[in-house]
């Protein structure tokens, strides 16, 4: 029905199994959905069929005023904007209970930072690879900093790999269809920060990693030896410690900062 040409820039791919796109909307029954990136709107439709009311935003002004013009639905409002420039504000308007879409693999982390911030559900088509990202456990090659992120934020479940195949135009990787439920972990700015850095070298000991971000933090060589010795954990390896671990880890380099910071002034 719609056949536009992708445009790079924007990362579209556009998912053509309705197999896909129905197994993703069951999860729409009932409740008030926005979708972020409609496409062409495969998804879209299968939305309207079970939602109370969808919410679908789009970047692509050409491929708007096409969904406009092809989709009759009574339940869905289509928007011509910038997801993240809308304001969350826009949860609360339209009573949105869920986010469900299949999300443009440049965007995947702001989604899910998005999702973290809004307290909000959803569930994603998100690259194969970044999943395996989010669900890596402790002492495995995949595990990062997001992985490490997610444990604490959100829980995860996987639903159905989704081959390359089943887009157009096919990309390079495969997918995978998630569920993402944010939890109540209270996680500040500066203790994602602190997890950022020490993550970046997560194959060394905690205590190296944090001297080897000590330029980032704003201290001496000396300053940040004397501080890692006061680290628990201090000899354990950044990959093989738990979400948890790393996150007391961040609060305890966050109060040696502040009791330095303090003492020098």
């Amino acid at each position: 029905m719609l056949n536009p040409r992708p445009k790079k820039k924007l990362g579209q791919v556009f998912l053509v199994n309705e197999h896909i796109a129905e197994i993703e909307a069951v999860h729409a029954e009932g409740k008030n959905v926005i979708e972020l990136g409609p496409g062409r709107g495969i998804l879209t439709k299968k939305l309207c069929e079970k939602a109370k009311f969808v919410l679908a935003v789009e970047k692509d002004e050409t491929l708007c005023k096409i969904l406009n013009a092809t989709m009759r639905d009574k339940n869905l409002k289509l928007i011509n904007a910038d997801f993240f420039k809308l304001g969350n504000d826009m949860l609360e308007r339209y009573k949105i209970e869920i986010m469900i879409a299949n999300v443009p693999y440049n965007l995947s982390s702001k989604v899910i930072e998005f999702l973290i911030e809004n307290r909000l559900q959803a569930i994603l088509c998100l690259q194969k690879e970044f999943v395996g990202h989010m669900l890596a456990q402790p002492g495995t090659k995949d595990y990062s900093r997001l992985s490490v992120m997610s444990h604490l934020c959100v829980r995860v479940t996987k639903i159905l790999d989704v081959k390359k195949g089943n887009f157009s135009p096919i990309p390079r990787v495969d997918s995978a269809v998630i569920y993402v439920k944010p939890l109540k972990t209270e996680i500040t700015e500066e203790e994602s920060h602190i997890i950022n850095l020490l993550m970046q070298h997560k194959k060394k000991r905690l205590r190296n990693a944090f001297i080897d971000s000590r330029h980032s933090l704003g201290i001496t060589k000396e300053e940040s030896s004397n501080m890692s010795e006061k680290l628990g954990n201090n000899e354990a390896r950044l990959f093989a410690m738990k979400p948890e671990e790393i996150l007391s880890t961040a609060r305890e380099i966050l109060l040696l900062l502040s009791r330095r910071s303090s003492k020098a002034q």
